[in-house]
């Protein structure tokens, strides 16, 4: 038992050290990489132009703006049916299941995904001068969104499709000994007016400058947050990753030991 024990402390430690290491490197990225304005990077773009790359131009940097609906107009989300450039929402379905074992019966509470899903529909940033550039979100989740929707909808009993917010589920799972208690649903969103930090890379493959996810690898943060309060979070972040890793791996190294002698 204990050498079980220990082992999962150890490999919660190596797994706590990699997510450590990767904060540390976003860390680096935002403290090593420009924040640049809109008309520096279309400075840069026309001297690529000139150079004969038009459509080639690529620039990691990071850019400040307030979030601004794609020409086509806002979004509406799905559960709040709010105005927004982004929005994510998941519902779970949460059922008593029941089950018998050695002639007793056993109830427990247990959630599982229904549905989820991430607007993939670009925006912009606006500076105050009112330039834009593109934004590619990529399936990217933001960070610091607001959180719209964060509600349990009770089942009323029935089979079936239903249909809560606008959105119809599918027919109930599970089904056998399991009874649904009811539907949590959650939505996250950005408003039109935000202010929002992008660590990215910059191009102009579709002709106006857009900022995405970097083509060859490299971090890719999307913020409602500044960039100095993000930098504190990955400090914060990073040092208590750091304790956790030396109390796991100590930990898990004692108990493998204590179930060995024992």
């Amino acid at each position: 038992m204990w050498i079980l024990i220990g082992l999962l402390l150890i490999a919660a430690g190596v797994g706590g050290f990699f997510y450590m290491q990767h904060t540390k490197r976003e860390l680096h990225a935002m403290i090593g990489t420009d924040t640049l304005t809109i008309p520096q990077l279309e400075d840069l773009r026309r001297i690529s132009d000139d150079l004969g790359a038009r459509g080639g131009f690529r620039k990691v940097a990071e850019v400040v703006g307030t979030a601004h609906p794609r020409p086509e107009g806002a979004l509406v989300s799905e559960v709040s049916k709010s105005e927004c450039v982004w929005y994510r929402y998941r519902i779970d379905r949460q059922y008593e299941h029941v089950e018998y074992r050695d002639g007793r019966r056993y109830r427990s509470k247990r959630t599982e995904k229904v549905v989820e899903h991430t607007s993939a529909e670009g925006y912009a940033l606006i500076d105050e001068q009112g330039r834009t550039i593109g934004v590619d979100p990529n399936g990217t989740n933001p960070d610091g969104v607001e959180q719209s929707v964060n509600r349990f909808e009770p089942h009323h009993g029935g089979g079936g499709h239903s249909e809560l917010f606008g959105i119809r589920l599918p027919a109930v799972l599970g089904g056998g000994r399991d009874s649904t208690l009811g539907y949590e649903y959650k939505e996250w969103l950005i408003r039109p007016g935000r202010r929002m930090y992008i660590l990215g890379e910059v191009h102009d493959k579709i002709g106006p400058l857009v900022i995405g996810k970097p083509e060859q690898g490299g971090h890719f943060l999307i913020s409602t947050r500044t960039e100095d309060e993000l930098r504190a979070d990955r400090v914060q972040r990073h040092k208590f990753l750091a304790v956790g890793v030396i109390v796991a791996v100590v930990g898990g190294i004692a108990a493998v030991i204590g179930g060995l002698v024992s």
